[in-house]
């Protein structure tokens, strides 16, 4: 097997003998050493024990795929994949087909990550990932990530993270990140998804649920490379559900920049309802974002605000928002909003949210609802 000892593609080859040793020992097969000990095709690995799973991770690499069975893990570190994969022999980590696995960090030292990839082109699939002390998955400096049908919940700090330069071309797609709390920080810093610190185009977040965290759903701080988020619901964002009595936490639905970045994020086709501030924020942001067809529904602030920068507004949709359905400044372009002359409000099929929480589809897709829908083709999230 190939092991990484460090960021970027510095590889090692293992024997023969400790090849195999390393696959047997987490339960799996190996496929294809030469006899010069390279790999030839690929290493394919079940593993069932705590021990396993780290060992797993620990020593993939290009063209692993691990299959972890179903059950609770408990890591006594920080589960750390290292390698790098390649766009055609990708480093894999899922559950076993059918099964549901939890990867809890309720047994790590304080202050630690769950789970965290230093590679390029992994796949992480089917897993939920928490009670972790401080994060609960971070990607730093990924290329070519996919990481799909996850659950982060109920960590430490935030519950999903890409981060750090030359964070390029990953894909977050049917995440459900909730409950995440940083006591630490009395909730200032635990988001649903966090995208910081950092640069890269091509990300893309789509069919994320982002609910009840203590700080934002959504929160792309000092990332300085435009990030496009779609068909993703952020609500109940920045409650104080901890009954902390020094609570901080923001409760932005997406809050859309910071930290001196000017960038012109793409945000298409979202919803944000039931947050204690804003439905979309710049959040001092002043690039040219794009928001086209998103809903901010029953937010304790505006439903959009941007106040500073040169968002582009169309056809956005904001109702019931507390402070009002926007506050835009003299640089921003809005047009064919329902708060925009002339642009009439389409009614809502159904204003009640049961359905938003229902569970996916078998695809991990987002439940099928009428909440929030009108029927009009050209204004508004189509909640999909």
């Amino acid at each position: 097997m190939l092991l990484s000892t460090g960021r970027h593609r510095s590889t090692r080859t293992l024997s023969i003998a400790a090849a195999v040793a390393c696959a047997a020992g987490a339960g799996g097969v190996y496929l294809g050493l030469t006899t010069g000990g390279a790999r030839a095709a690929s290493t394919t690995v079940t593993v069932s024990t705590t021990a396993q799973l780290e060992a797993a991770v620990r020593n993939a690499g290009a063209g692993t795929t691990i299959q972890v069975r179903g059950g609770t893990y408990h890591p006594t570190a920080t589960l750390r994949g290292t390698a790098n994969g390649t766009s055609s022999a990708r480093v894999t980590l899922r559950a076993h087909p059918g099964e549901k696995v939890r990867i809890d960090g309720s047994e790590l030292p304080a202050g630690s990550w769950l789970a965290a990839v230093d590679g390029d082109y992994w796949t992480v699939q089917d897993l939920t990932f928490a009670d972790s002390p401080a994060q609960g998955f971070v990607a730093t400096s990924s290329v070519g990530g996919i990481f799909e049908n996850l659950v982060t919940a109920d960590n430490g700090d935030s519950g999903f993270t890409l981060r750090g330069d030359g964070t390029t071309g990953n894909l977050v797609q049917n995440l459900d990140s909730h409950g995440n709390y940083d006591p630490a920080g009395h909730g200032r810093n635990a988001d649903g998804i966090a995208v910081k610190f950092g640069s890269g185009t091509g990300n893309r977040i789509t069919g994320a649920r982002l609910y009840d965290n203590s700080d934002d759903g959504l929160d792309l701080w000092q990332f300085s490379s435009p990030v496009t988020i779609e068909h993703s619901w952020a609500f109940g964002n920045g409650e104080n559900r901890w009954k902390d009595p020094a609570f901080e936490g923001n409760g932005n639905g997406f809050e859309l920049g910071g930290g001196g970045a000017s960038v012109a994020h793409v945000v298409d086709d979202n919803a944000a309802w039931d947050n204690t501030l804003h439905g979309f924020t710049e959040n001092s942001n002043t690039g040219a974002i794009a928001l086209n067809r998103n809903t901010a529904y029953a937010n304790a602030g505006n439903g959009f605000h941007f106040a500073t920068g040169t968002a582009r507004l169309r056809r956005n949709l904001a109702v019931s928002d507390e402070g009002g359905r926007a506050e835009l400044g003299s640089s921003t372009v809005s047009a064919g909003n329902n708060w925009d002359s002339g642009v009439a409000t389409p009614p809502f099929t159904s204003t009640d949210a049961t359905g938003a929480h229902g569970p996916r589809g078998a695809d991990g897709s987002l439940p099928a609802t009428v909440f929030l829908t009108t029927g009009s083709t050209t204004m508004g999230s189509t909640m999909n």
